[in-house]
């Protein structure tokens, strides 16, 4: 009985003693800016910061990967004058896995809305900057299915292209993420197939049309 007295003391004192508004003195934080976090709203200006000798510029840490997103592409710019890692580029493959029917129609959106304006929906080059000579811009762009250098052109290098620019065609990284211009790939080199596929066929066709079976020409022409 004594101890169970002595242990409810102790147990209303310390009651007591947490419930008491007694303000204690803080101590010294270490790294208070990271302890008591600054509030900033979305698109407030930042000149209040730099005023206090804060380097902010909402960027991210380079190396920063977002989750989920493929990690940055391994090879950097080349060097004005340079096309080192522009050539190194050939060996780097797509990394993502063949795209299923909703992602190709994903990838064919981002095509259109970035790169269709010069290249043309049916990547002839033939876009409305273009448009057969006619539009604002004087030179026609690469013709992506119609050029071999660009119907042969590895997946990497292209990707490096699309990543760093390459010739009068400007970087598109900060438009399309990794995972995005991988994509944008997967479609090029889809409709490339498409379009060698089809025109061997054409070719076929009209070389079963034009000869028989010894080489000799057939007459086509409507017989009575």
């Amino acid at each position: 009985m004594k101890k169970l007295s002595i242990i409810a003391v102790w147990v209303m004192a310390a009651g007591l003693w947490s419930c008491s508004d007694v303000r204690r003195k803080q101590r010294a934080t270490y790294m208070p800016d990271m302890f008591y976090s600054r509030a900033l709203e979305t698109y407030t200006p930042i000149d209040t910061l730099h005023k206090q000798g804060i380097n902010y510029n909402r960027m991210p840490v380079p190396g920063t990967v977002k989750r989920g997103e493929l990690f940055p592409f391994e090879l950097g710019p080349d060097k004005p004058g340079e096309e080192t890692n522009y050539q190194a580029s050939k060996q780097i493959k797509n990394p993502l896995p063949p795209l299923n029917e909703a992602q190709m129609k994903e990838a064919e959106r981002l095509y259109l809305v970035n790169c269709g304006i010069c290249h043309g929906t049916a990547l002839d080059g033939n876009g409305p900057l273009y448009k057969g000579g006619d539009g604002p811009y004087p030179v026609a762009p690469a013709n992506l299915i119609g050029q071999e250098m660009y119907q042969n052109m590895p997946e990497g290098q292209m990707f490096y292209s699309v990543t760093y620019g390459k010739g009068q065609m400007g970087s598109y990284a900060s438009q399309l993420s990794t995972t995005q211009r991988w994509m944008v790939i997967h479609y090029i080199k889809a409709q490339q197939a498409a379009g060698a596929k089809g025109a061997a066929k054409t070719q076929a066709g009209s070389q079963t049309t034009g000869t028989g079976q010894s080489g000799t020409t057939i007459d086509t022409t409507n017989k009575q």
